[in-house]
C-alpha cells in the first residue's frame, strides 16, 4: 500500500523550506531542492529612484508621488506565487497527498490566496508561526497533534 505522504511547508516572506512524512513513525525530512532563501530587503533597497513628482492644480508647489503598493509586500507576495507555483507543479506530478503550511500570519495569508484549488483542497492544518529558522529536530514537535511523526 502505497505510503500517504504530508508535506509540511514553513515560510515566512522571503524564505520556505519544504519537509516531508512518508507516514507514522517516518519522522520529517526535508525535500530536496525545496528550500528557497531570497534576500530580505528594505523598502529602500528594492525601489533605488527617487519618486516621480508633481506639480500642484493651484500654485507653484510641488510634492512626491507616493506608490500605490509597498515594494516589501509586493515582493513577498511574489514569492508566495513562486511557491504555489511549485507547489501545484508537484502536486500534479503526485509528490504529496496533504499540506501543511506553517508560516507567519502575512505569509500564511499571502500564499493561502495564491494556492490553485486543487492543492487548496489538499491542506490538512495551517500553523501561524514562522519555523524556517526552527531546526529539523525541533520543528517535528510542533505537528504532534496533527500527524503520527
Amino acid at each position: 500500500m502505497k505510503p500517504i505522504v504530508t508535506w509540511i511547508v514553513a515560510a515566512d516572506g522571503t524564505r520556505a523550506r519544504v519537509f516531508e512524512n512518508r507516514g507514522p513513525g517516518k519522522g520529517l525530512r526535508p525535500v530536496p531542492g525545496l528550500s528557497f532563501d531570497q534576500p530580505h530587503l528594505k523598502a529602500q533597497d528594492i525601489v533605488t529612484d527617487k519618486p516621480g513628482r508633481a506639480f500642484s492644480s493651484v500654485g507653484h508647489g510641488r510634492s512626491a508621488i507616493e506608490p500605490h503598493t509597498d515594494p516589501v509586500d509586493h515582493e513577498e507576495e511574489i514569492f508566495a506565487r513562486m511557491i504555489a507555483h511549485i507547489l501545484e507543479a508537484k502536486w500534479n506530478d503526485h509528490s504529496f497527498d496533504r499540506l501543511i503550511i506553517a508560516a507567519e500570519p502575512a505569509a500564511l495569508g499571502k500564499i493561502r490566496r495564491v494556492l490553485c484549488p486543487a492543492v487548496d483542497r489538499a491542506v490538512m492544518g495551517e500553523l501561524q508561526r514562522d519555523l524556517t529558522n526552527v531546526p529539523l529536530p525541533a520543528i517535528a514537535s510542533h505537528f504532534d497533534n496533527m500527524l503520527a511523526l
